[in-house]
């Protein structure tokens, strides 16, 4: 292979290697460091490849494009049509494709200037071989030539580029008219067997170093290296006519090697692409089987979110596809998962409205039970309030935010007078006393469980009582809730004391797994951030439900502020409020973790 043909091979490899790698670089720029990366590109155009100007085009018209998608969607959203839709004018559009039409015109102007400049070298060397064909066929003796001969290769060797399709040709034509002139030259044994010897000692030194390339770990590099060497060897003048098949052969025989070598990397890399290809057609090809249609519940929809995220964790392990591929199968990819991420969004929608209307459907049916709380029509109100709680049952969920609230609120209206009723019809205030006996030797029992005892064995027992306490009948109503928070008071304790022992294991085994993710090897401060992202997500979550509850409460009466189902919600908020306290202990133990990692 000629060395000019070889350069193109090396050409077309060097763009292919490098494609991926500029477009990874290109990918993290914004439209401003673009427009200022093409401004660079115009004022030095002679050293920049035409992969890196593609490699910006492209990113520039990524992100553009990633804009206008996004100016759509809101557009859809807010009641437009999408056929409607008109792109607002981007300033920097218009500077982008002023500076790519000059860098284009620039880029002409330097591709013209370079292919006269190639015709005119073509016309010089063919001006030297012509010279040294009149020295050959001017039937003097050419050793009174032989200085001029020598101007004329080292002419030769300082005219660089000509057209491609030239080299081969002119190349052989010069080697055989040198060829002749060194045969026919008359020039004294001593003097030409020293310019043999000192040629053949530069080509066995090519040889040599061609054959050292085989050891060469980067297959790449050792290719240009050989490129190189096939140049000089072809600029050193010929060795004694015995020797030139015996060193052109071993340096061939070397050259063969690299280039196999050479070949065969690429094949590789080929064949990898091709698989990541397949790869990531199965993941496209996963997603978009999910059928959306068939996912009716919460449940359903984040199984199947975690499906697809973890089919994007698997696509990023994957490397590139084909260049010619690459952007259709991410294409394919990002409409994939925009597909099932849009159908969530509106089945999530749906839920929403759902929930609200049931919403308004509840709070109905509580301002009705509020307003027959304090009836004494007993057995009118009985009935009516029977049908509202049946009614109640038929009406779906709400949202978790709202749902205790309001159920609160319909059963506290109900239970108040249910309560009076009870009151004003019971005839058993001994039973009532017995009651209120037994419950207090309950509480007793509670209060007398020894300080130092285990929490957990604690813990059991005063979930005994509690099993009694609720079997116990009702007491007197005016020492109804006396009774009830002084109960509560003695069980909270014992609670208190088990959730600190719980809490302190938690803290202690969170601590232990974030120092196992420590001195793991490798990305350790990813994967703490990684925790620290779970944990704080967790907080934000407990910390808005906290608020929920709390600004609920406001709306409640007095009276269902005084209820057993108001005291439960008191319970709620302090678990969370234990909880948020846990999370912030664990926030503070990850980031002292990772404070060490970085130092």
């Amino acid at each position: 292979m000629d060395n000019n043909e070889k350069v193109d091979v090396v050409s077309s490899m060097e763009e292919k290697a490098n494609n991926d790698e500029g477009q990874m670089v290109n990918a993290a720029l914004t439209k401003e460091e673009i427009i200022k990366r093409f401004e660079e590109i115009l004022q030095n155009i002679e050293n920049v490849g035409r992969q890196d100007i593609e490699h910006l085009k492209q990113a520039f018209y990524k992100i553009r494009k990633h804009e206008t998608d996004a100016a759509r969607k809101a557009f859809v959203e807010n009641g437009g049509d999408a056929d409607a839709f008109v792109p607002e004018a981007d300033e920097y559009e218009q500077k982008f494709k002023e500076l790519v039409s000059a860098i284009k015109e620039k880029r002409t102007e330097i591709a013209k200037a370079a292919e006269q400049l190639k015709e005119e070298n073509l016309e010089k060397k063919n001006r030297i071989i012509e010279k040294i064909k009149e020295f050959i066929s001017s039937g003097e003796d050419v050793n009174k030539y032989y200085n001029e001969f020598k101007q004329l290769r080292q002419e030769w060797n300082d005219i660089k580029l000509i057209p491609q399709e030239k080299a081969t040709e002119l190349w052989k034509n010069y080697q055989l008219y040198v060829e002749r002139f060194y045969d026919l030259l008359k020039i004294n044994n001593e003097f030409r067997t020293y310019d043999f010897k000192k040629n053949l000692e530069l080509k066995t030194a090519l040889c040599e170093a061609a054959e050292k390339l085989e050891e060469e770990p980067d297959v790449v590099s050792a290719f240009y290296q050989l490129q190189n060497l096939h140049h000089e060897f072809r600029e050193i003048g010929p060795v004694a006519p015995e020797m030139r098949e015996e060193i052109w052969g071993r340096f061939k025989k070397a050259s063969t090697v690299i280039n196999k070598k050479h070949q065969q990397h690429f094949e590789e890399l080929k064949a990898k692409e091709q698989g990541n290809y397949e790869a990531k057609q199965a993941i496209c090809e996963k997603i978009e089987s999910i059928d959306c249609t068939a996912l009716k519940t919460f449940a359903d929809w984040d199984e199947k979110t975690n499906e697809v995220i973890a089919l994007q964790s698997e696509w990023k392990t994957i490397g590139f596809a084909p260049q010619k591929l690459n952007v259709k199968i991410f294409e394919r990819f990002r409409a994939a998962c925009d597909a099932f991420f849009k159908a969530k969004s509106e089945f999530y929608k749906t839920i929403k409205t759902e929930k609200n209307e049931n919403l308004q459907r509840k709070i109905a049916l509580a301002e009705r039970a509020e307003a027959l709380k304090d009836s004494t029509d007993w057995k009118k109100t009985t009935e009516e309030l029977t049908r509202l709680q049946k009614e109640w049952k038929t009406i779906g969920s709400v949202s978790k935010k709202y749902s205790d609230a309001v159920w609160n609120r319909f059963i506290s209206a109900c239970d108040y007078f249910f309560e009076q009723k009870k009151n004003m019809f019971a005839g058993q205030k001994s039973e009532e006393q017995a009651n209120l006996a037994a419950k207090l030797e309950l509480i007793e029992q509670i209060e007398s469980i020894p300080e130092d005892a285990d929490a957990a064995e604690a813990l059991k027992t005063v979930k005994e009582l509690q099993e009694k306490w609720n079997s116990i009948g009702f007491v007197p109503f005016k020492e109804k809730d006396k009774i009830y928070k002084r109960f509560i008071a003695s069980v909270d304790k014992w609670y208190d004391s088990y959730r600190q022992g719980v809490s302190d294991r938690r803290i202690s085994a969170f601590k232990d797994n974030i120092d196992r993710i420590a001195s793991k090897d490798g990305n350790a401060v990813n994967g703490l951030y990684r925790e620290r992202d779970k944990v704080v997500k967790m907080y934000e979550s407990m910390k808005s439900e906290l608020a929920t509850y709390e600004n609920n409460m406001s709306f409640l009466n007095v009276s269902s502020k005084n209820s057993s189902f108001m005291q439960e919600i008191n319970k709620k908020i302090e678990k969370l409020k234990s909880d948020i306290k846990l999370a912030e202990e664990k926030l503070a133990a990850i980031n002292e973790t990772i404070r060490n990692q970085q130092k």
